[in-house]
């Protein structure tokens, strides 16, 4: 709210702004005080060291601008003044409440709006993160959106009837509420299609490990892939996002926010591409799960609704790997300090690879380890149980062939396979949808309470499922799981009813590969 008050030669505005927790939005009131008293600005407000830099930075901006600092003191009051405030966004307010209180612009234009941007010396507008989420926050409030010209096209995304202002400067800004000059409003932006993904038809042989990830991406179950360095774990994982469907419109907007907090929204542009994630195996829990002064979000939420795909799974550090235990589970990311607590959505595919031991030919033909079968149960421990009990799919990829390699025909390609994961998917969302759960909504995210309902086994089913959960000692989360796959397989053949055949593969990519086996 931004309106002048003359007390005994003092003037007060207000502008409003933001604070971010999370994706979500805090309001802020700047108050900006021009009263006698010894020249120079002061920022009151429990403000960081980005927040204290603005004095700096909106004195030179003014100046540049032709407006000189009064020989007053001023003072901005970021409200309500408990509440921590990070970052560079707060320049635009300060100056505009600064202006509003010196005359140069009515006091009253800056009522309807929420302002953020940083200020450049030369007076020009620099692009911030976080735009979209402060575009639907002010939606929300019934307000516009002042915002740097850059990030203009991404609030534009926020809603068609929001009033949006993006000016390239304090100039063009002050010019537009004068009525000289008349900026028009932005327009929101898709990104270009990437280039060709790579496609599944590259890969040779492979024909389980291919099956394996159409499952995977018909009802984003999680995927452990375990084989010898050069069987092409990695090549299939990074094949995988060409057959993922593309993002709807919701999961499109709450992806974005992810993004744009994060600064990773490329001029204002948004993608339908689901995010694709591949964190090296040195990666912090900080920069995993989010964290820092900021709690920016990490890798598992930049992988929202997405693929996280971990390569050398066992050389992740071992915290860092049980960071993950509630992102999968749940489908949130909880960052818990002693000031503050914030949560991203994370609900992600993890897809992972790994070898079978330390010199990665364990279970070869032909190789024999010089540690024996120790090399490998040393290596496999470094992934807890708990862990492997959240992956649905974990298969066997062997190293391939000469004959595989040699064969002139060509596999199939990704878009063939794309359509029936489709497929698998709108049958999902139709019958989720008639549950009342979300339309995005997949097998892998469906609540406990409703599996044994939707993925109810034929009685040739229940047999085969009850004599595997006593002999493999399946947990209740593994129970869960294995119905949940078998519904996958029954949507890719379009069948209503669960069956024994559906099980049977299920239960085959539930228990370890020969080398998980070798190795325990």
């Amino acid at each position: 709210m931004s309106r002048g008050a003359i007390r005994r030669g003092t003037v007060v505005a207000h502008v409003r702004t933001i604070a971010f927790e999370g994706v979500e939005t805090v309001p802020v009131d700047v108050q900006v005080m021009v009263a006698p008293g010894k020249m120079g600005i002061h920022i009151v407000g429990l403000g960081d060291k980005a927040v204290a830099e603005s004095r700096e930075r909106v004195q030179a901006a003014l100046h540049a601008s032709g407006l000189s600092m009064p020989p007053k003191k001023v003072t901005v009051n970021l409200a309500p003044a408990d509440l921590p405030k990070e970052g560079s966004h707060y320049d635009l307010p300060i100056a505009l409440g600064l202006m509003a209180a010196l005359g140069a612009i009515p006091a009253d234009v800056l009522d309807g709006y929420v302002v953020l941007g940083e200020l450049a010396l030369d007076g020009t507008v620099a692009r911030v993160t976080g735009v979209l989420p402060a575009a639907i926050g002010a939606n929300a409030m019934g307000r516009g959106l002042i915002c740097p010209y850059d990030c203009g096209p991404e609030a534009a995304w926020a809603s068609a009837d929001l009033d949006i202002l993006a000016p390239r400067s304090l100039i063009a800004l002050a010019n537009h509420f004068r009525g000289t000059q008349v900026m028009s409003r932005p327009e929101p932006a898709m990104g270009p299609r990437q280039g060709n993904l790579p496609d599944l038809a590259d890969i040779k042989g492979q024909e389980g490990a291919k099956r394996a990830l159409e499952v995977a991406a018909a009802g984003g179950h999680n995927l452990l892939m375990v084989g010898p360095p050069g069987a092409g774990k990695s090549m299939l994982a990074q094949r995988l996002p060409s057959i993922l469907p593309p993002l709807s419109p919701k999961e499109l907007l709450e992806v974005s926010m992810i993004a744009s907090i994060a600064g990773e929204l490329a001029d204002g542009r948004l993608s339908d591409r689901r995010p694709f994630r591949a964190p090296h195996h040195s990666a912090s829990m900080a920069a995993m799960v989010g964290g820092g002064l900021r709690a920016r979000p990490g890798e598992v939420s930049l992988a929202h609704h997405g693929v996280l795909f971990l390569d050398e799974l066992p050389e992740f550090t071992p915290q860092v790997l049980d960071s993950l235990r509630q992102p999968l589970e749940t489908g949130e990311c909880v960052i818990a300090r002693a000031n503050h607590r914030v949560s991203y959505p994370a609900q992600i595919q993890l897809v992972a690879a790994m070898n079978p031991c330390r010199c990665g030919m364990a279970g070869e033909p032909g190789h024999r380890c010089a540690r024996g079968p120790r090399c490998q149960a040393d290596y496999q421990a470094r992934i807890s149980g708990p862990l492997l009990d959240r992956i649905d799919l974990r298969i066997d990829v062997p190293a391939v062939s000469a004959g595989d390699l040699i064969r002139p025909s060509r596999a199939e390609a990704s878009a063939a396979v794309a359509q029936r994961v489709a497929r698998a998917r709108e049958i999902q969302k139709e019958r989720y949808a008639a549950l009342g759960l979300p339309g995005s909504t997949i097998n892998a995210r469906c609540p406990a309470a409703l599996v044994e309902q939707v993925a109810a086994p034929d009685a040739a089913g229940l047999a085969l499922i009850e004599d595997a959960s006593e002999k493999f000692g399946l947990s209740a989360r593994a129970y869960h799981r294995v119905l949940k796959v078998a519904r996958t397989l029954a949507d890719l053949e379009g069948v209503e009813r669960v069956g024994r055949i559906h099980l049977a593969e299920a239960i085959s990519y539930r228990i370890p590969g020969e080398r998980l086996a070798q190795a325990a």
